[in-house]
């Protein structure tokens, strides 16, 4: 069930989306992680491209830098919110990372790994298990994806 606050941290990720791709022509996915306590640890958004790293997506680098912020690996009880379902390689560290509950905006069809085509997070192997609360603004999330692809696509076709 989502918590009050979760479309206002949702609103928040999707600013952070906007910068991706505002600022780094990135695909447009925002993250944030909120301590134990609900205050801001770390924004992130997608850096693959700018950073020259197939794993900097936006989960990824507000991991680490919430990691950087408390001094350690591990984020108990923190919470992570970003702006599509994250994929597989994400969904591991967020296991990894001991993280509390994730909640997510636009469903993956295609690579999501919190419930769409696989559910990592729940998965029983694992000795930690995440709750997941998934489809907060999720059109809204959905239609700005959608929106930068149609773009993209549009100015690869004016350019052949």
């Amino acid at each position: 069930m989502p918590e009050p606050d979760d479309t206002h941290w949702m609103r928040h990720a999707l600013d952070l989306a906007d910068r991706a791709e505002r600022e780094d022509d990135e695909i447009p996915v925002g993250a944030l992680v909120l301590g134990p306590d609900g205050a801001l640890l770390a924004e992130g958004w997608n850096r693959n491209i700018a950073e020259h790293d197939p794993s900097a997506h936006a989960e990824i680098v507000a991991l680490r830098r919430a990691g950087a912020a408390l001094g350690n690996h591990r984020l108990t009880g923190c919470t992570l919110y970003v702006t599509l379902e994250p994929c597989a390689m994400c969904a591991m560290a967020i296991v990894h990372a001991r993280i509390a509950r994730v909640v997510f905006g636009a469903r993956d069809p295609k690579t999501g790994a919190a419930g769409s085509v696989f559910d990592l997070l729940a998965d029983p192997r694992h000795n930690h298990r995440v709750a997941v609360e998934g489809g907060v603004l999720g059109d809204e999330c959905g239609r700005r994806l959608t929106a930068y692809f149609r773009r993209k696509r549009g100015r690869s076709e004016t350019r052949e």
